[in-house]
């Protein structure tokens, strides 16, 4: 599938930033990760505004508009700034088949065009007042976020401007041809990458025939067209099923009408679809593909865990001792400091609306591919049949619950986590018991956990580079 923008997922909260990194993860080629495959700006402090708030409560207030769009806001009055995202329930997984990209395509096209404007005009009334606008799709949602000035001539230009593209894009053809001729060229390009072939043959080997699993090509690209747009924007870019989150300096009374404004035009839009279940292979796949690149890229995994599973703060606990805790891992410590096979290993849940891969990911020389394919399932089998150890886990949840402050210091980490609250339906009190749910976390928690994600034969693995390993 596709996407726009880049986030990554991972487990629990902590995951949150890994899933804004990865929300793109079958996008553009890795590094970008855009909304047109599988499916910045100023860091704006806001805790020096809130004593109170480092070790407490992040205080959102919640409603729902009369559309019916559901709106997650924080007042953050200390400095005159303010962030908004508009998200929708229409991600890639809704895209036809032989059409993969229409979600990226569309939801990139809304600044191209609205009635009266341009998208040169759109540009520049946005570029007058320092405004940031950005949009992308993942395999779950589409996205428009906007940061700008409060003062109120900077705010009225943009919000107007961001209402207009939301609620009446125009979608122009020759506009929308060009944007198909620059994604088909970026896809080829893509698609002689080792790390892009990698990831697309991973998520197929995974999810097979499910929409998680499907990636877009230059020729399903070619194959949209205008009509594909307008329809897919009818479809699924309705108030009913919106997320407004909002952070910054304005009240309540403003925030309210905002959200009732940047939704009041939407499309009426339609049921989703059914989609099918997520299920993992019985028996996992090794697939080698060889390619000429100096080092071998090396993906191991199956489908994992879904937002709001009981076992989700068990899973990212227990992964920061077996991959996720950079340094301090195992994978690392097994890897790279004792043997100096890569120099990267790492290990994660990307969890979604339905369960989400779990990958253990590594670049080692061709030559070792064998070694360190082996170590890595060596290690991964004796996590799964010890877990972590009682210090192991205690240095986990010291550092996680350490670092918390730093992942809610900036109105765009905010901005983001109240997205992914609201869009999962995650309880409002999330960030405020994430420390504690982390403390809570106990070893038998984490081995059951994995037991119950994790099977052994069921993990898939992708080696592109290396060729198949030498007959013993």
């Amino acid at each position: 599938m596709i996407t726009l923008q880049v986030s990554r997922f991972a487990a629990g909260f902590g995951a949150l930033l890994l899933s804004m990194r990865r929300s793109g993860r079958r996008g553009l080629p890795p590094g970008r990760r855009p909304a047109w495959r599988r499916t910045g700006g100023l860091a704006v402090l806001v805790l020096a505004g809130w004593p109170a708030l480092a070790g407490a409560v992040l205080p959102i207030e919640h409603w729902t508009t009369k559309t019916g769009a559901r709106v997650y806001f924080v007042h953050a009055p200390s400095i005159p700034m303010f962030d908004v995202s508009v998200s929708f329930d229409a991600g890639g997984r809704y895209g036809p088949a032989g059409k993969e990209g229409l979600a990226s395509l569309t939801s990139e096209m809304l600044a191209k065009g609205a009635p009266g404007l341009d998208e040169s005009a759109i540009a520049e009334r946005f570029a007058m007042v320092g405004a940031e606008r950005s949009a992308g799709a993942s395999d779950d949602r589409a996205t428009v976020s906007l940061r700008t000035l409060t003062s109120d001539a900077e705010f009225a230009t943009a919000v107007d401007t961001l209402e207009q593209i939301l609620g009446a894009p125009t979608f122009p053809a020759d506009v929308l041809e060009r944007e198909k001729q620059r994604l088909m060229q970026s896809l080829r390009e893509a698609q002689t990458k080792p790390e892009t072939i990698a990831q697309e043959n991973f998520g197929k080997l995974l999810y097979l025939q499910h929409p998680y699993g499907r990636y877009a090509t230059p020729e399903s690209v070619a194959a949209i067209t205008r009509d594909d747009l307008v329809g897919f924007y009818r479809a699924n870019y309705a108030a009913s099923r919106a997320v407004v989150a909002m952070i910054g300096a304005i009240p309540r009374a403003k925030a309210e009408a905002l959200a009732e404004r940047l939704t009041a035009h939407l499309p009426q839009g339609v049921d989703p679809p059914a989609l099918p279940p997520v299920q993992a292979a019985l028996k996992g796949v090794e697939r080698r593909i060889e390619h000429p690149a100096t080092q071998s890229h090396i993906l191991i995994g199956t489908p994992g865990v879904a937002w709001g599973d009981p076992d989700q703060f068990a899973l990212f606990v227990g992964n920061y001792v077996l991959g996720g805790g950079g340094f301090v891992s195992r994978l690392y410590n097994e890897v790279r400091e004792k043997r100096g096979l890569a120099y990267s290993v790492y290990s994660y849940f990307a969890p979604a609306v339905q369960p989400g891969p779990f990958t253990i990911g590594l670049q080692t020389q061709k030559d070792q591919t064998d070694t360190a394919l082996k170590l890595v399932r060596e290690t991964l089998k004796g996590f799964l049949d010890d877990g972590p150890t009682e210090e192991e886990l205690t240095a986990a949840k010291a550092n996680l619950v350490g670092g918390f402050a730093l992942r809610i210091d900036s109105n765009r980490k905010i901005l983001n986590y109240l997205s992914l609250i609201g869009f999962y339906k995650l309880p409002l009190d999330y960030l405020d018991r994430w420390p504690e749910r982390v403390e809570s976390v106990t070893v038998q928690q984490v081995r059951d956990a994995f037991a119950r994600h994790l099977k052994l034969e069921a993990l898939s693995t992708v080696v592109v580079g290396a060729g198949m390993p030498a007959a013993r």
